[in-house]
């Protein structure tokens, strides 16, 4: 899954969506997983780089990133 080319995303965690108008932000680490979706990492992909830059069990972290990716495809901003 890969974060829908059209969408804009801004080093301060702003998405917007031009197809929809409708803009959000995200926090820190939504933005660190927004930015690795673009560079095309999976999801083991992105559980071994937060549980490398934070303090977290991987249980926890399995289900963030699974809920964090089904709300961006939600608002249309996966393809």
């Amino acid at each position: 899954m890969n974060i829908n080319k059209n969408v804009a995303v801004s080093d301060s965690g702003f998405i917007f969506n031009p197809t929809t108008g409708e803009s959000f932000s995200a926090n820190p680490i939504g933005t660190e997983i927004i930015e690795m979706l673009k560079q095309g990492k999976g999801h083991d992909e992105i559980k071994k780089t937060i549980l490398e830059n934070y303090e977290t069990e991987p249980d926890v972290v399995d289900k963030d990133v699974f809920e964090f990716k089904e709300m961006l495809k939600q608002y249309s901003l996966l393809d």
